[in-house]
């Protein structure tokens, strides 16, 4: 659950919603205060751990005390409204209100999200507007009481013994204020007053993590709280790399978290949710990428996870070399812009079928990794690091342009076979890479990547390209993993003052904008989502790093 005005994709509505996301994003309850004291309800103020609305004598107050559980609490002469936010009861949607005769509690159930929102007070007065109404009709509990009031709502499935207060407001959130800090301090012990949204990209981490339940077999963060409310196949490996060397258990459960629903081809899935897991199309193997860093970044793994890691990175390469492969061919095709990461790079405007460089780069650095482990856990080594040098060489032969890479469609294919456009910067990202490629395919890519940069990173189109939109999703805007990968390249590289300004600049644009989806790479603007994890984590990584070499 979470307190928002966002209550659907791209919606923000003035009033704060209690929002479920059991089978997807769903606002339950309206929540709407009200004082004499006030003419119109003011707007709330939060910190990690409440949320306000009012101040001085006349204040409402908001705040979690579990994962299932929200305290509410009034000051006398304020009353709070929790109105039912559908708008209509049918025999399969909306949300039924009745009077509980087990306890006095309100009870609103909900068809969309399967589960119950139990009202209870505990102190004041509770009283029920629409209790047993069926169709298009008001239902609410308005919470008041002479001398103030106190209540809480609870979200479960069938039923629970009568809410009985084991802690005061104060102490729910003084605890839920210490878990936060706890968590900044792990996750942060290293933060200084040059990376100033750190607080703020540890929140964003901390408040859409949830507890397993249904395909979320492990602790996960989501990537949002908003509307993008999954754990995708390639987002997740940025969130692990944030939490690695303060929560490394939590690092390590959220690297598995989609391998859990690996497929019998070793496929990963899309995305999975709570309610849903989609396999219609994948994510690039970064995975090996990932567990590498994972490994430097503090996640030390015992004999048997390094070999469950093993066993399902293996899994996974396979699918890409015998499943997305077609016979007599090296190098692995992408079907769609989705299964990139990149859904609607300009790389895929003249073919979707495609053999792609950042795929086989990808696979050159996790067919690597897995010579690496192999040779720990008694395996040999010499198949991947063969496998590595096919792909190595079929990259090469096959896309690398003299100064560039390009993605080329397969054979029958829209295109018969052509090289796509270079204006995206999906065909730079090969330089993650560069210390298993040669140094002057590494040094071009390097210089290839300087066009795509503005004053606030690597945009994901050439500016200067027909095809640049300024909100156009990968044909522009700054998003964090093309960043992060990026930086991570330059490195490798050998571009450190380059890779020292991306890393800057990024940092410099979640500080102004916070932490949206993407941004405007030309005036810095967030977009889309604007609570995203994977940008968060990638500040929370680069912040660390910057403050590591500000050190040395």
């Amino acid at each position: 659950m979470n307190l928002s005005p966002v209550i659907a994709a791209h919606t923000t509505v003035e009033d704060v919603h209690l929002v479920s996301h059991r089978t997807g994003m769903h606002p339950v309850l309206r929540i709407r205060p009200s004082a004499g004291a006030w003419q119109s309800a003011p707007s709330p103020a939060a910190t990690p751990a409440i949320l306000t609305w009012g101040e001085g004598r006349h204040t409402v107050n908001a705040a979690f005390e579990s994962v299932d559980a929200v305290r509410m609490r009034g000051s006398a002469g304020t009353q709070v409204e929790l109105a039912d936010a559908a708008a209509d009861l049918t025999p399969f949607t909306g949300t039924y209100l009745f009077v509980d005769p087990a306890d006095g509690a309100a009870v609103f159930t909900s068809y969309e999200t399967g589960c119950r929102y139990r009202v209870t007070p505990i102190r004041g007065e509770l009283t029920v507007t629409g209790a047993q109404g069926l169709g298009q009709t008001d239902r609410a509990v308005t919470l008041s009481g002479a001398a103030g009031w106190e209540a809480v709502i609870e979200e479960f499935e069938t039923a629970r013994a009568p809410y009985i207060a084991e802690s005061g407001f104060d102490e729910v959130v003084t605890e839920v204020s210490e878990e936060f800090h706890s968590y900044v301090d792990a996750l942060a012990a290293w933060r200084t007053d040059t990376v100033p949204a750190t607080g703020l990209a540890c929140y964003v981490l901390w408040s859409a993590t949830v507890a397993p339940a249904g395909f979320l077999e492990r602790e996960s963060v989501l990537m949002s709280k908003h509307w993008m409310d999954k754990v995708w196949s390639w987002d997740h490996c940025f969130n692990a790399l944030a939490l690695a060397p303060g929560l490394p258990d939590a690092a390590w459960d959220q690297f598995l978290a989609p391998f859990d629903q690996q497929d019998p081809s070793g496929a990963l899935p899309d995305s999975i949710t709570h309610s849903e897991r989609l396999y219609n199309f994948v994510k690039p193997p970064i995975h090996g990428w990932a567990l590498r860093r994972l490994r430097a970044s503090g996640v030390t793994l015992s004999e048997e996870q390094l070999r469950d890691a093993y066993d399902r990175l293996t899994r996974w390469t396979r699918f890409w070399l015998e499943r997305r492969t077609a016979p007599g061919s090296v190098l692995p095709v992408y079907q769609h812009g989705n299964d990139s990461g990149w859904d609607n790079s300009t790389m895929f405007d003249r073919d979707r079928v495609v053999h792609a460089p950042d795929l086989a780069a990808f696979l050159v650095i996790q067919l690597d990794v897995l010579a690496e482990v192999a040779a720990e856990v008694g395996e040999s080594a010499q198949p991947w690091l063969a496998r590595r040098d096919d792909v190595r060489d079929a990259l090469m032969t096959q896309l690398w342009r003299g100064d560039g890479f390009v993605a080329r469609g397969v054979t029958g294919g829209i295109s018969g076979g052509a090289d796509s456009t270079r204006s995206s910067l999906l065909t730079s990202i090969p330089i993650v890479a560069a210390d298993l490629l040669d140094p002057e395919v590494s040094h071009a890519l390097a210089q290839g990547v300087e066009p795509f940069l503005t004053d606030w990173g690597p945009a994901t189109e050439l500016v200067s390209s027909p095809h640049y939109e300024s909100d156009g999703y990968w044909r522009g805007p700054i998003w964090a993993p093309s960043t992060m990968l990026i930086e991570d390249g330059l490195r490798r590289a050998g571009a450190g003052e380059t890779a020292d300004a991306v890393s800057l600049r990024f940092r410099r644009l979640c500080e102004a904008s916070g932490f949206a989806e993407n941004f405007d790479a030309l005036t810095g603007e967030g977009l889309r989502d604007r609570a995203y994890t994977w940008t968060a984590a990638a500040y929370l990584v680069l912040a660390r790093e910057a403050v590591a070499r500000d050190d040395v």
